[in-house]
């Protein structure tokens, strides 16, 4: 056993008979699906050596064991019945002996430094490190503890403790008992006296008449682990994503994030822990174990921030071992990869090739607008079953009026795209034949999240193809039919240039939090949408950048120099157009000399005739006796016919008002005067 792991075990043991821990005997499969890890309740989790060391081998790495610890102590709030098996107390003892070490030899003996150096390249026993050691590691592991206020005992144990009938019997039942008491107990190796590992395969353990796995390093002795206590789950924590189809360094790797035993003859293993006993192929091999006895796996990267946490809730982190049938590679992955070779197709491209490409989308939105609102009628008729409110239903709606107005915007998109790449923002001379220019480039991959909305698909996938970037698509499941109509269209445009993998729809609410981790092929996600739906992305989302807004809470401010005509015009399309649209008008600013002008009564005359409701801010409603009823709140986005109109005294009023209601999305000024 490598003297730098520790392991964390989480069963639950309720229902379970403390004194017939060890020998209890249960029916269990694994999980087929990461989703179902959220169920767990009986964890382990095995960090490597090289995730708990220092990067120089030479004492433990306190900031991921405090991370470590947290994530434990959460385990114990929410119910889960907690143990934790370390065995740092070599690499802590060596920490806090080296300095006295080094300070009481000789001169001689410093210069002749191969005298006291052993195999490992250390100067201490590590019995004796393991010694002083111990003690150190519980005072650390009862300080990180309090700070949750959960309260841990010590249990020492040996490996021979495992194959002893008597003394497994008696482990067992301790471990039971402290957990009865609510205490999580930690269950270090005494590595002070503890023997080499000895046991090899296919050794009968005494008492169960059932075969061992060969205790050789961790990684088996996890498995072993997580088998008796018979875990939901095994967390196998290293310094590598997972399992690779070849050595992570080695051009062609390729992470596999499903994983079962019919793959171990497509993968190449490389060389053991340089800092631990075991290698890749070891982990498989106690995995596959574990595994054929009814508990899941995952191999991981132990340094990833929030690792235990991230994978309960069923993130696509690591490996995941399972024996149902499943793909190496999900839609997701595929989807993603595509993304980025296609991307690079699109900036191949002339501007008129990407040009012609979005006309040609254009052109079909209007050619085979029979087969689009067929598909989006599926979708309003389910939508109407699950009682979707009626400003959604507006944001579903496609209309022959609506599809035809957005291939006329498509068209103005594609006679832009000229400018968009390759275009010289500014030139400097730097030296003779030295010249330095700042041009425009792709931003590579986008995700696009967006909700309710179909006409948004074509519309965000013309914007990438024009500038020549990479577009992973995730629409609402209310609009599922609708977009992918509208995504075999897209598809169909891009194969006219060979670039039809450049723009992908990601179908199901599952792949989400996958998309949201993969920092290595997505570089920008842009939320459409609900505040609610922006934050939670942003929230979600820890290494790829979130370019999102919040609520469409629109203004609109009329002037007392105003046209009465445009007025009318701007303020009924403003409102009436698409009040679903989150660029609709919310808010009617009116000057206040226009509340004793026939202005004010023809405005409102104008939104009642249009079926608009009118709730009065709260100066508006201080000047009527008889009016409307007062809004509610001056921060709300109806997405509706309905708005609020106020007064304010002058522009600065009005200024100040959006400023500190709104949000920043749109806003307009009506005014004839020219000095604004």
């Amino acid at each position: 056993m490598a003297h730098n792991t520790i392991t964390v075990l989480c069963f639950q043991g309720a229902n379970v008979d403390k004194r017939t821990l060890a020998s209890a005997e249960r029916k269990q499969r694994t999980f087929s699906d990461r989703s179902q890890l959220k169920y767990a309740r009986r964890l382990v989790v095995k960090l490597g050596s090289a995730v708990i060391t220092r990067e120089d081998a030479n004492g433990l790495a306190l900031g991921r064991l405090a991370s470590i610890v947290e994530q434990v102590a959460e385990c114990h709030h929410e119910g889960r019945e907690t143990i934790m098996v370390s065995s740092g107390a070599v690499a802590f003892g060596r920490q806090k002996l080296t300095q006295e070490l080094l300070m009481s030899m000789s001169m001689r003996e410093t210069l002749s430094p191969n005298d006291h150096t052993r195999e490992d390249g250390s100067t201490l026993d590590p019995r004796a490190a393991a010694a002083v050691g111990q003690s150190e590691l519980m005072s650390m592991y009862d300080a990180m503890f309090s700070q949750y206020n959960v309260k841990i005992a010590q249990v020492l144990v040996t490996k021979p403790d495992f194959y002893n009938e008597e003394t497994r019997k008696h482990l067992f039942a301790t471990l039971s008992e402290l957990i009865s008491l609510n205490i999580v107990p930690i269950i270090n190796t005494n590595d002070a006296v503890s023997p080499p590992m000895f046991v090899h395969d296919d050794t009968v353990v005494p008492g169960t008449g059932k075969k061992g796995i060969g205790l050789k390093d961790n990684d088996s002795l996890s498995a072993l682990l997580a088998a008796e206590v018979q875990a939901d789950l095994l967390i196998m924590m290293s310094d590598v994503d997972g399992i690779y189809n070849k050595p992570p360094w080695e051009d062609g790797a390729r992470i596999l994030h499903t994983y079962s035993a019919k793959d171990k003859d497509t993968v190449e293993f490389g060389t053991k822990s340089k800092v631990g006993t075991g290698g890749m192929d070891s982990k498989v091999n106690a995995a596959t174990w574990a595994m054929a006895r009814g508990v899941s796996v995952v191999i991981c990267n132990g340094m990833q921030e929030k690792a235990i946490k991230t994978i309960i809730s069923g993130r696509k982190v690591g490996t995941f071992f399972t024996d149902c049938p499943a793909p190496t590679t999900s839609s997701v992955d595929v989807a993603a990869e595509n993304a980025r070779s296609g991307s690079r197709v699109l900036q191949q491209l002339s501007p008129s090739d990407r040009a012609a490409a979005i006309h040609t989308l254009a052109d079909l939105l209007v050619d085979k607008q029979d087969m689009i609102l067929e598909a989006n009628s599926k979708d309003l008729e389910e939508a109407k079953k699950n009682g979707v409110a009626k400003p959604l239903l507006d944001r579903l709606k496609l209309s022959p009026a609506k599809l035809k107005t957005l291939a006329i915007g498509l068209k103005q998109i594609a006679d832009s795209s000229y400018e968009n790449v390759g275009r010289v923002l500014r030139k400097t001379k730097l030296a003779e034949n030295l010249i330095l220019q700042q041009v425009t480039v792709p931003i590579g991959v986008l995700l696009v999240i967006f909700e309710s909305r179909p006409d948004s698909l074509p519309q965000v996938a013309a914007l990438a193809m024009a500038s020549a970037n990479g577009l992973l698509l995730k629409g609402g499941k209310e609009a599922a039919h609708s977009n992918k109509a509208l995504m075999d269209l897209v598809k169909e445009s891009l194969q006219t240039v060979g670039a039809q993998d450049a723009i992908s729809l990601v179908s199901t609410r599952e792949e989400i939090s996958d998309l949201l981790s993969m920092d290595k092929h997505i570089d920008l996600i842009i939320p459409r949408g609900s505040s609610e739906l922006v934050m939670n992305i942003q929230k979600q989302s820890q290494h790829i950048p979130v370019l999102g807004h919040a609520e469409g809470i629109c203004h609109v401010y009329v002037d007392k120099d105003a046209d009465p005509a445009k007025t009318l015009k701007i303020v009924k399309d403003a409102k009436c157009d698409y009040p679903a649209a989150c660029n609709a008008m919310e808010t009617l600013l009116l000057h206040e000399d226009h509340l004793c002008s026939s202005l004010f009564t023809d405005v409102c005359n104008v939104l009642k005739k249009e079926g608009v409701k009118i709730n009065a801010g709260p100066k508006l409603s201080n000047h009527l006796t008889f009016g409307p009823s007062p809004a509610k709140s001056m921060r709300h986005e109806y997405g509706s016919l309905e708005c609020c109109i106020e007064i304010v005294k002058d522009l600065d009023d009005a200024v100040d008002h959006i400023h500190k209601y709104g949000s920043s999305h749109t806003d307009v000024i009506i005014t004839e005067n020219g000095e604004f």
